[in-house]
């Protein structure tokens, strides 16, 4: 809620429409990594879906050995924009 209060207070407009906006970019973002495709914001970074390959775990309560699945998850890579803002 912080981020639409921002957004509203920035743009000058009502938090409905901010909180619009926010979340048709967070959809816009997952749609394009569900497809495999790369989102890059300028001056923000670049967020991508990797896939992690499968592994060995094991169970914390049995300590039996488990097959983990091979999974697609979320990365973001930082740009160096950021990286020196947040320094």
């Amino acid at each position: 809620m912080d981020l639409v209060e921002k957004v509203a207070a920035t743009v000058g407009s009502t938090k409905a429409d901010a909180e619009r906006a926010v979340e048709a970019i967070i959809d816009t973002i997952t749609d394009c990594l569900k497809k495999g495709e790369e989102v890059s914001i300028a001056g923000l970074g670049i967020f991508q879906a990797k896939t992690r390959a499968g592994r060995m775990g094991r169970n914390p309560r049995t300590g039996a050995t488990i097959q983990i699945k091979a999974m697609k998850v979320p990365k973001f890579r930082a740009s160096k924009t950021l990286k020196d803002a947040i320094k």
